[in-house]
């Protein structure tokens, strides 16, 4: 046999009704205490009529960590041991009388407080075809002092007594730089 039981919670009529007034009167409660606290004087706050200025910290530390080992006195200059920047040629040239190749060379010693020893070489190049191949080579060694321009004229002379048409070019490929 089966037993019914009466739809809804379970509850007697008159504990539902128990329940209902209980959770009014709860509303009510809070409503009310939310209500008065409203005509609750505020607690009064001070504000500060200056602010301290803002201090910005950071992580970073500009300090370096590390010294240099070297550094060169003011007095002392850095140079450039390849010195051809300093050099410069000017009339190229062939002889045929003296079948002696010329080259003008003008070396500048740009420092105003050293002097420097150049060791130049001078290279007479065939032109046409351009190949890489020398007529003839001069080498010198020469000192410019502090400011200086010495010039002086390279020289190479050819050992054949009949060259014939071609075609050179004139090439300072060495100006090896030292301080004296």
């Amino acid at each position: 046999m089966k037993q019914r039981m009466p739809s809804g919670t379970g509850l007697r009529r008159g504990a539902r009704t128990g329940l209902r007034a209980a959770v009014a009167a709860g509303l009510a409660l809070a409503t009310v205490a939310t209500v008065s606290s409203c005509a609750l004087p505020r607690p009064r706050v001070k504000v500060p009529t200056s602010f301290p200025s803002p201090t910005f910290t950071s992580g970073y530390d500009a300090t370096p960590s590390y010294e240099p080992t070297y550094s060169p006195s003011p007095t002392e200059e850095t140079y450039d041991p390849d010195g051809r920047s300093d050099a410069h040629g000017s009339n190229c040239d062939f002889s045929d009388s003296l079948r002696q190749f010329t080259y003008t060379v003008s070396i500048t010693n740009p420092s105003m407080n050293d002097s420097f020893s150049y060791d130049m070489a001078v290279n007479w190049m065939k032109a046409k075809p351009a190949d890489g191949k020398a007529y003839g080579l001069h080498e010198r060694s020469i000192t410019v002092g502090p400011g200086d321009t010495e010039t002086y004229t390279a020289k190479y002379t050819v050992n054949q007594s009949s060259i014939g048409q071609f075609w050179f070019t004139c090439e300072i490929t060495r100006a090896q730089k030292t301080r004296m």
